[in-house]
């Protein structure tokens, strides 16, 4: 492979002349211009970029690590991230915690030294309950930037990208309560994470809003048949005629148990979930979604954290982006 420095010696010029000339630098006349590109073009010569991220002590790499590969939505978040970074000028290395909190510190600790300039994450389900964040916080002070996406740690001081999961529950319950639903039921695979405590909690103000109403709430375990738990639910309380799904796959399962105990959807009973556009042909009738908007966030979150890299010397005061939800009505509510 050419070098700078052959390049420099065939042109009989210095290697700083071909650097700037192959940069655009204004110091360099357009003749000079042209023939460093010229003789690189006909090399095909490339710049050695681990070479360039030592002198410029940047490697233009986002490590980015994610709870899950196979949730739908973290996909989709990430290819919102890829694709932002890409257009941005970043490559990314992908890691995934699998919900551990041993693994997200291994992962932050390998790609800290020296692989990336920052990192995006999704917290693991582990780490959000047991509450521990120093990793972050060492991370941080190393001057490596965090931008926290979906389920944040609130105590630690980085940008971070959510969605109002309070607010979109609410407004999504206000809206089952407006077709004169009287027994709204809310189900949760997620209880122990930080979206699905708002969620639940946007769920709840709405119910006690109305005073002749009561909370009913089935919480699902990650061990637990996620159908049988769910129809059976159902079949002890046959007055439920609206659910609120904090997650995509209790929506739809939601709907087929209620199918599959006589009941007719949406006239006996609305469901909404937490779902993408895909998600939501899973059931029949169709899902009603609050939708997150997923490639929207991890766009969001590249942007934000590559602002920060380019201004680091700025030492900007941290930003937390909300992107609205959507709720997208179908055949599953009136």
């Amino acid at each position: 492979m050419v070098t700078l420095k052959q390049l420099a010696k065939e042109l009989n010029v210095s290697i700083s002349t071909v650097s700037k000339a192959l940069n655009n630098s204004e110091e360099i006349g357009e003749e000079t211009v042209r023939r460093v590109k010229e003789l690189a073009a006909l090399y095909n010569y490339k710049p050695n970029k681990v070479a360039l991220s030592l002198k410029q002590n940047k490697t233009k790499t986002i490590g980015v690590i994610i709870p899950n590969i196979l949730n739908h939505f973290l996909a989709k978040v990430l290819f919102g991230i890829e694709r932002e970074a890409t257009k941005l000028g970043y490559n990314i290395i992908t890691c995934i915690s699998n919900e551990s909190l041993e693994k997200e510190k291994e992962s932050l600790q390998i790609l800290a030294n020296g692989s990336v300039d920052g990192f995006i994450l999704c917290v693991a389900e582990e780490t959000q309950i047991k509450n521990e964040v120093d990793h972050f916080r060492r991370t941080i002070s190393q001057g490596l930037p965090i931008v926290m996406f979906d389920r944040v740690a609130h105590d630690v001081m980085c940008d971070k990208v959510i969605v109002d999961d309070f607010d979109a529950t609410y407004r999504a319950t206000k809206g089952l309560l407006a077709e004169n639903r009287k027994r709204i039921a809310f189900i949760s695979n997620v209880d122990k994470l930080s979206v699905g405590k708002l969620r639940e909690r946007g769920y709840a103000k709405a119910i006690l809003e109305n005073h002749d109403m009561e909370l009913l709430h089935l919480s699902i375990k990650k061990k637990d048949d996620h159908q049988k738990k769910v129809k059976s639910f159902l079949k002890k309380n046959p007055e439920i005629d609206g659910v609120i799904a904090a997650d995509s796959s209790s929506g739809i399962i939601a709907i087929n148990a209620a199918i599959n105990l006589g009941k007719k959807v949406p006239r006996d009973m609305s469901v909404i979930g937490f779902a993408s556009k895909g998600d939501s042909y899973h059931a029949f009738p169709k899902l009603t979604t609050i939708r997150q908007h997923a490639k929207v966030i991890g766009a969001n979150a590249a942007e934000m954290l590559i602002h920060r890299l380019q201004n680091m010397h700025l030492n900007e005061d941290v930003k937390t982006k909300i992107v609205k939800t959507s709720l997208i009505k179908t055949k599953s509510t009136l």
